[in-house]
């Protein structure tokens, strides 16, 4: 399930995955935060708290995911993503090649961390 996370700055969208993730979360949270997002501040910086391991999350989820990344692609300004994973971090830091933005991994204790670099107009 992805939940939006709230308290964070409006220019910043954030979703906390938890159990099962599927494409209705996607279609139904993820893809019209980012598109608020995008429309309201024409970039999207996007913190992704993963509190369930990548397997939960369905494929049908992963199409959605591809079509939220491709739909927003030159929007990107910063990817945080927090998972105890650390393949979800190593990724997350490799996955900046791929991206115009920049996007990086966190671990769990480094959720305040992420919030701030996500602010940071570096």
């Amino acid at each position: 399930m992805l939940t939006e996370i709230t308290g964070l700055p409006d220019n910043i969208f954030g979703v906390r995955a938890t159990g099962e993730v599927t494409s209705d979360d996607l279609k139904n949270v993820l893809l019209p935060g980012l598109k608020r997002t995008a429309e309201r501040f024409d970039e999207i910086r996007y913190l992704l708290v993963l509190e369930t391991d990548v397997k939960n999350f369905t494929a049908g989820a992963w199409v959605q995911d591809a079509k939220a990344g491709l739909q927003n692609f030159t929007k990107w300004k910063k990817i945080a993503v927090v998972s105890h994973e650390k393949g979800v971090e190593w990724f997350t830091d490799v996955f900046t090649i791929a991206t115009p933005g920049s996007s990086k991994g966190f671990k769990p204790d480094e959720l305040e961390e992420a919030k701030a670099w996500l602010i940071n107009e570096e």
